[in-house]
């Protein structure tokens, strides 16, 4: 869900009831556009205000976790060190519906007397700031700088008055009349979703769409189309949501995919149209916000941190795929050496009849009792060209075996560099990503730095999984841990799972020699589906057999294996038929 005035105005509720009074005793800059406020309470421990004006994942929330700072703290942080380091929340309010935050902060100034100064906290995607102002409203700096070059609208600089920019065509939800409601907002020519959120400070389409659903309204039908039992019953949903917002009655919680088992959306108030969904409640919105944007910025991060391991698996990939195209033409060229060698015995039979000079020869084919014309080297004689294609079809055999053994090579290795593109789609962690790192400089795909070579289990280990009826399910996240899980760490009677012809995770059952209910095998193929590269697909197809059955090659890259004898089941890639809380580590 986006970031919008309804989950702004239920923060500014919360902050307020956890905030107000308290004093700052720390202020820390860890990341570029990142602060972390800690406030101290009597007995209560510390409170941490997490802010981030991140472009690509802005966000606010309280949280208990502390995070490294730089050593040498940028100056914005500094700046407000020197001014409200020590200086105490007085209140917390919203400007209309905006997805802004104004912090009051008292504090004392350089002469000791009482002073107060403002934090905006602007949470507007890729507009999104955090602007320190005094007490008449002037900007004393920003997290963010915004020349006029940046933006004709509103310049964020030293000196320049603080102002939010008029939202043209949009009222304040909080002021709005019926009137303006029905003959200014329905009766805009588009859906009723986009009247609304366009219409509206604060609205997003989700709450639009949410209006128009608990209506018994389609979002996407015309607002001509409303009748004025329509109009009447939208009109009383928004004064009922707007009332709830007054009261305080929210209702936290996050919406899962049921598919994926990924945080759809987070609200601060019930979304029917996400029924179908799972949904997890939360005591208070800085819970839903830390645990959403907890997935959502681990996710960025290592995304990230692993572009360049993507970039060069794609260099290899796209470079691999070339070469392959080329050499099954050239092996294809190969093919007419057959053509070849009939000419040279056609020659070394007929070739008497030939006489000097002469371009070509028809003969006889005693293979087919057919007539055919053999091209002839007017400069040769029969048997020298004879030897002549002879000798093309000698190169081109040659030529032939050693493409089908460089194509086999090449298709091995667009493979495993297909199961690493999966790995890395897959990764959690860094000590993932190191693993990964650590399987391609291992096979030249990267440049081996000499050193010490460290242990690539105790980086990375596979993730593990324990489902309805108790049995054991392992999950590797890359070759290596593939490998480990299948010829280490199963038995010959547990029970192996891959996606049928994809790349993916190895996925084993613990089957402590027991007989595996039907559902343990819905559970692993589903993992099994969801870890691998048919992740987005709606269905995919699951080989499952018992370990014992499966062999790997020698020589063969980490993760690649041949089985004979398989059974097959069709999965939906999905985490929600486990119904666990949190995937645990194998030890």
């Amino acid at each position: 869900m986006a970031f919008d005035g309804i989950t702004t105005n239920c923060i500014m509720q919360e902050l307020n009831h956890l905030l107000a009074g308290q004093r700052i005793s720390k202020i820390a800059q860890p990341e570029r556009e990142e602060l972390l406020f800690t406030f101290k309470a009597l007995n209560e421990g510390s409170n941490r205000l997490l802010i981030s004006a991140n472009a690509s994942l802005p966000f606010l929330y309280m949280t208990k976790e502390n995070k490294t700072s730089p050593l040498n703290a940028p100056n914005f942080c500094m700046l407000l060190r020197k001014y409200i380091g020590n200086g105490r929340i007085s209140a917390i309010s919203q400007p209309s519906m905006e997805r802004v935050l104004c912090f009051t902060i008292e504090h004392l100034d350089e002469m000791g007397d009482p002073a107060v100064k403002y934090l905006y906290v602007e949470i507007m995607g890729k507009h999104s700031n955090i602007i320190f102002c005094d007490k008449d409203g002037q900007i004393i700096d920003s997290i963010k700088h915004v020349s006029g070059q940046m933006s004709s609208i509103r310049e964020v600089l030293p000196g320049r008055p603080y102002f939010i920019p008029a939202q043209q065509d949009r009222f304040d939800p909080w002021q709005i009349a019926k009137e303006q409601f029905v003959e200014q907002i329905l009766k805009k020519p588009c859906s009723v979703a986009k009247a609304i959120y366009t219409s509206l400070v604060g609205f997003s389409p989700i709450i639009a769409t949410e209006l128009a659903y608990r209506s018994g309204l389609d979002a996407d039908d015309s607002t001509a189309a409303l009748t004025q039992a329509d109009v009447e019953r939208l009109y009383d949903v928004f004064r009922s949501l707007l009332q709830d917002l007054s009261d305080g009655n929210f209702s936290y919680g996050i919406y899962y995919d049921p598919v994926t088992g990924a945080p759809k959306e987070f609200a601060p108030i019930p979304l029917t149209i996400y029924s179908d969904m799972e949904y997890k409640t939360f005591s208070s919105i800085t819970e839903v916000l830390e645990a959403f944007y907890a997935q959502r910025n681990k996710h960025t991060v290592i995304h990230q941190k692993s572009t360049d391991l993507r970039k060069i698996v794609s260099i290899h990939l796209e470079r691999d795929r070339k070469k392959y195209l080329l050499q099954k033409k050239q092996l294809a060229d190969t093919e007419k050496k057959d053509k070849y060698r009939i000419y040279g015995e056609m020659l070394h039979t007929y070739g008497y009849a030939a006489s000097p000079g002469d371009k070509s020869i028809e003969v006889t084919n005693y293979y087919t009792n057919e007539p055919f014309v053999i091209p002839l080297d007017p400069t040769l004689d029969a048997m020298e060209n004879a030897k002549k294609y002879f000798d093309k079809y000698a190169k081109l055999k040659r030529t032939g075996n050693a493409l089908s053994s460089y194509i086999l090579e090449t298709e091995n290795e667009i493979k495993h560099l297909e199961s690493i593109e999966t790995s890395l789609s897959i990764a959690e962690t860094e000590g993932d990503l190191a693993a990964i790192k650590e399987e391609l400089q291992e096979y030249g795909f990267i440049k081996k730095h000499s050193g010490k070579k460290t242990n690539r289990i105790s980086k990375s280990q596979p993730l593990h999984f324990v489902d309805d009826n108790g049995f054991h399910i392992y999950v590797g996240k890359n070759n290596y841990q593939n490998d480990q899980l299948t010829f280490k760490f199963a038995t010959g009677n547990d029970w192996w799972f891959h996606a049928k012809q994809m790349t993916g995770s190895h996925v084993i059952v613990k089957s402590e020699n027991k007989e595996l209910p039907d559902s343990t095998y819905e559970y692993a193929a589903a993992l099994a589906a969801y870890y691998s590269s048919g992740r987005d697909n709606e269905k995919v197809e699951i080989d499952y057999l018992q370990k014992k059955n499966v062999k790997k090659p020698n020589g063969s890259a980490p993760g690649f294996v041949v089985y004979y004898t398989n059974y097959s089941l069709v999965a939906t890639p999905s985490l929600s038929l486990i119904h666990i809380s949190e995937p645990t580590r194998q030890a």
